[in-house]
């Protein structure tokens, strides 16, 4: 997005948020650190600035979040509309990923915006702030709320840092940019505890994490030219370990840092057998958006991830496929 149009996103923005006083924030189904991280900066924002604010997920805050200034007040979505004026997606590439619940709590909203950083949004909102250049949703809110001179209390401040570094690899990817790292010395400067906050995201995790590892080493694979590496996760292997969703996050990092690999896959089987597919392509050479899209799915060109019918075998050999044809392409 060009900075004159971010302009006039940013003027409409400002205006919805002037003209109206109730507010519902939602993220995608599933939420990890971005999504989570992103309602609670808008969120406790738009609260400082004395606005009446519902914050819900379809799935609540997942136990790794928990430790999230804030987290307390996004709860599951109530059964019937909530009295809010505006609704606001942040991080949902799509409006049904929001969940049928979130959707049924926002009916009555007048306006809805759409924040988000996933090149595959087809812009559902009546305003779009959509820039598929961040590396997180958490980055685009954070140069908004800066932009239109919100408050940023420690709320918002912290969650911006967790939004951006778990949607960075911890400020490792290559969509890391310069503003990123000064929007983190800026984060820091207005007291952010970075030892803390880092230990709580990434040195926190319980032990059955441990025992899912051992499992989907169980299954790893990779292909004879040492390029392609996948995974799976059956539901019956969740049931056995007592997995909670989020257990598994950040895992196919795992595999993707082999060296020789260029993707890496995590086919999860999903209760009432779907199987969720998520992909992470280290080579600019392998769009992994392009691939999901064949499937109905989105996200980055190095991150994407499909919700597909199984049964696994056929869904691995599917996917594997598409993405052995991509990968001779880049080569």
């Amino acid at each position: 997005m060009n900075m004159e149009k971010t302009a006039e996103v940013y003027s409409e923005i400002a205006k919805v948020i002037a003209a109206h006083e109730s507010f519902i924030i939602m993220s995608h189904v599933r939420p990890d650190g971005d999504a989570i991280g992103s309602q609670l900066a808008l969120g406790f924002s738009l609260k400082a600035m004395g606005k009446t604010v519902y914050l819900v997920n379809e799935d609540g805050v997942p136990e790794s979040l928990e430790f999230m200034k804030g987290s307390e007040v996004v709860t599951q979505p109530p059964s019937e509309p909530v009295d809010a004026d505006v609704a606001i997606a942040v991080d949902t590439a799509t409006k049904p990923r929001l969940g049928e619940n979130s959707l049924v709590a926002a009916g009555k909203a007048k306006v809805w915006i759409n924040i988000d950083h996933h090149i595959s949004n087809p812009c559902y909102g009546d305003v779009n702030l959509i820039d598929g250049t961040k590396p997180a949703t958490g980055q685009i809110l954070y140069e908004l709320i800066k932009a239109l001179e919100m408050p940023i209390p420690e709320e918002t401040r912290d969650a911006i840092y967790v939004a951006v570094s778990t949607d960075t690899g911890s400020f490792q990817y290559g969509s890391t940019t310069a503003e990123t790292y000064e929007m983190g010395a800026d984060l820091i400067r207005q007291g952010l505890d970075v030892g803390k906050i880092n230990a709580d995201t990434y040195d926190n995790h319980p032990y059955r994490r441990l025992e899912l590892m051992r499992a989907l080493l169980n299954t790893l694979d990779i292909s004879a030219d040492g390029q392609l590496a996948h995974w799976e996760l059956l539901h019956q292997t969740q049931v056995d370990l007592k997995l909670q969703p989020d257990d598994s996050e950040g895992l196919i990092d795992l595999i993707r840092g082999v060296r020789g690999v260029r993707v890496a896959v995590f086919f999860e089987e999903l209760d009432g057998g779907k199987i969720r597919v998520s992909m992470r392509s280290k080579d600019k050479g392998v769009n992994v958006c392009e691939v999901a899209l064949q499937f109905g799915g989105g996200g980055h060109a190095l991150a994407a991830g499909i919700r597909m019918p199984g049964p696994m075998v056929e869904a691995k050999a599917k996917v594997l496929a598409a993405l052995g044809e991509s990968m001779a392409g880049g080569n």
